[in-house]
């Protein structure tokens, strides 16, 4: 390859590869190749049926454990042919190999930085304040800033989506007084059933975490929703297109709430 291109990609020795600097943008220019190839394959595996070929899907951990569940019945029954290969990952994790083509798609929490892709909001979804029964605060309506100011409101570490929009939510500012140690939502729950403080999670989740939990009360916010709302991503050029809006439509429909209408935002 080197003698075709007529200048060296790889410096070598006995002991280690070194990349040269044109070699870097050989690779890069292969990669891209290589992602385009994937592509054009996907794209004859397109003309099949909807959701019958491999599909390999990231989602992020506060929303997995919590859509998978309900979904996957449906999903397994009206498309038995689908082979689906799912990754768990933070946003940030999941949209780079999404845009690297390690991913087909990407099930992600929105507002988020989503440049460069295109998004199938199939969700939308406030968040509620989760206190344990014998809080003070566990019978008031809803929960503004000062009701959330007074006790010690725990959140996911930094890097999670779920913090952002949950710090939008409330319009915490100042984020120096809470916690963010916790790695999962079910971490957090348990803390809370230990009234070790208080925390947010989103209406999705409330079943699996709260509802059944008789130590625990949820508390609607005084600040209006939708708080968050969850899409599907995928490349602009992506090939299977009917396998995202299929995937999409079927998730509004397992869903009790949905966007009124399927919407496409960059």
């Amino acid at each position: 390859m080197e003698k075709q291109l007529g200048f060296q990609v790889f410096e070598r020795d006995n002991r280690k590869v070194l990349v040269t600097p044109l070699g870097q943008q050989v690779l890069e220019r292969a990669r891209s190749i290589e992602l385009q190839m994937e592509d054009l394959m996907k794209l004859a595996e397109s003309q099949r049926k909807p959701l019958s070929t491999p599909l390999s899907l990231g989602v992020i951990p506060t929303i997995g454990p919590y859509l998978l569940p309900r979904v996957l019945p449906a999903l397994q029954d009206r498309f038995p042919r689908l082979q689906l290969d799912i990754l768990e990952g933070e946003s940030a994790e999941v949209l780079d190999r999404l845009r690297r083509g390690a991913l087909d798609a990407a099930i992600i929490a929105l507002p988020y930085d989503c440049d460069g892709l295109l998004t199938f909001p199939f969700w939308q979804e406030d968040l509620l304040w989760i206190v344990h029964a014998a809080d003070e605060n566990a019978d008031i309506q809803q929960a503004g800033i000062d009701d959330l100011a007074r006790t010690h409101l725990m959140l996911l570490k930094d890097g999670h989506c779920l913090t952002e929009h949950a710090l939008s939510a409330c319009k915490l500012e100042n984020i120096s007084t809470h916690s963010f140690s916790a790695t999962s939502l079910s971490t957090l729950i348990q803390l809370v059933a230990g009234q070790m403080g208080s925390t947010l999670v989103p209406e999705i989740a409330m079943q699996q975490l709260v509802s059944e939990n008789p130590e625990l009360a949820s508390i609607p916010l005084e600040e209006p929703g939708p708080h968050r709302q969850l899409a599907i991503a995928i490349r602009p050029n992506y090939p299977g297109l009917a396998n995202i809006e299929a995937l999409a439509q079927l998730f509004r429909e397992e869903l009790p709430k949905s966007c009124p209408q399927p919407c496409h935002l960059e």
